[in-house]
């Protein structure tokens, strides 16, 4: 009984510090874009968009190379991704390894289950996200060599839309890493509950340095708060 409080509690209270986080770093990116580096990579990627679109025939092979080098990262993941997922899936089916020693941890058939169905789960949400991310990437590999000023278009076609199909791409990117992230608390689970809990305060620490930045602010001439309310609403 005393393993089972001991998982809930360090379970729990590091899956609310990992959430707790990501809840608060979203707050900071919608509304607070150019003190976050994703905030601040999204709005330098509309500009660079634009930068392409300008002259498409002389800038298109560049613009579609760069995308082709996100494409092959997103792939690169995917395919990590899919492949420890099935790894995850035959050892489930085997009965799954156990470690030598469990550090005051549930050592049920039905605990271990748990785990390595949670690890399963961030491998697949990995792989679905890092598709997505593929998936708008190559959407924005042919949108952004479309010469605008040469072709006339029945749908007006704006950089502005180009800029946010790259985001997305982008943000799905993010996504799937984070996935891959979250991975490690939970395979940390397998060993007992405060090894994990001790990865997901490591975690959020290091997260917290990758994440912020404090080099673009009023006083070093970055944005001020009516700049970053006006590109908040279309930087994603």
């Amino acid at each position: 009984m005393k393993r089972l409080v001991l998982d809930y509690f360090f379970v729990c209270t590091g899956l609310a510090v990992m959430v707790a986080y990501h809840t608060w770093l979203v707050y900071r990116v919608v509304k607070h874009p150019s003190k976050t580096v994703m905030g601040i990579n999204a709005i330098n990627r509309r500009i660079w968009v634009r930068v392409m679109m300008e002259d498409a025939p002389k800038n298109g092979v560049l613009a579609v190379q760069t995308l082709r080098n996100n494409i092959m990262a997103s792939t690169l993941l995917a395919s990590m991704a899919i492949m420890l997922s099935s790894v995850i899936a035959i050892m489930m089916s085997n009965g799954g390894a156990r470690p030598a020693r469990v550090i005051y941890g549930d050592t049920s058939e039905l605990g271990f289950s748990i785990k390595y169905f949670s690890i399963l789960v961030c491998f697949l949400l990995a792989f679905l996200l890092n598709v997505q991310s593929i998936r708008y990437y190559s959407h924005a590999s042919i949108l952004i060599s479309v010469p605008m000023k040469k072709i006339p278009s029945p749908v007006h076609l704006t950089a502005e839309y180009v800029g946010k199909i790259v985001n997305r791409g982008s943000h799905f990117w993010s996504l799937g890493l984070r996935a891959f992230y979250f991975s490690f608390p939970l395979f940390l689970w397998i060993f007992g509950p405060i090894p994990m809990f001790l990865c997901c305060l490591l975690l959020v620490f290091l997260l917290f340095f990758l994440d912020l930045t404090f080099e673009f602010d009023s006083s070093s001439g970055g944005l001020d708060d009516q700049d970053e309310a006006d590109l908040t609403p279309s930087y994603v």
